[in-house]
């Protein structure tokens, strides 16, 4: 499926913006963002809890098709909260761009989780057993079983190092 590229603009308009820039020429491209969401050593996952009350996690993540995808265990409370809830919200930070990616997750399955394996492992070296349609990682003890989740991202934002800059991405 071939990616579309977002609209990007000004996050803040000249009234709102101080001491925030309104120079056009400011907005970064969405490939620039997406290119250091890829890069980025860990996300961190924020979802919700079934009172409402946040839930953060430092996770493992990839793009791949217009996506982030992240692992988790089935039982983890992240999750849990993610097949109750699919809104969520992804957050790195580079040297370049510090980025906030609202989406939407779907755990994933059969044939769909072959290029998510082949990037989980490209990336970080983290190979994946497939048994019975289910993911285990065979190389800890007791062989745990993961799960992953494509997050489509609904809107991001990025802000500049310089902290005066900042992009709204909408999909």
């Amino acid at each position: 499926m071939p990616e579309t590229e977002p609209t990007a603009e000004l996050l803040f308009s000249a009234a709102d913006a101080t001491p925030m820039s309104t120079d056009e020429a400011t907005i970064k491209p969405w490939a620039q963002a997406r290119d250091e969401l890829a890069a980025a050593p860990k996300a961190w996952l924020s979802t919700s809890r079934a009172d409402g009350r946040p839930h953060v996690m430092p996770v493992l993540a990839v793009w791949s098709d217009g996506a982030v995808h992240v692992s988790t265990r089935p039982g983890s409370i992240k999750g849990q909260n993610l097949v109750r809830d699919p809104r969520c919200v992804v957050t790195v930070g580079t040297e370049v761009i510090d980025l906030v990616v609202e989406g939407k997750a779907r755990r994933l399955g059969g044939r769909e989780l072959d290029p998510v394996i082949a990037a989980f492992d490209a990336k970080y070296g983290w190979r994946m057993a497939v048994r019975d349609g289910r993911l285990y990682d065979e190389t800890l003890p007791g062989a745990p079983e993961y799960v992953f989740f494509a997050i489509s991202p609904t809107t991001a934002f990025g802000y500049g190092p310089d902290g005066l800059t900042a992009t709204r991405w909408r999909f």
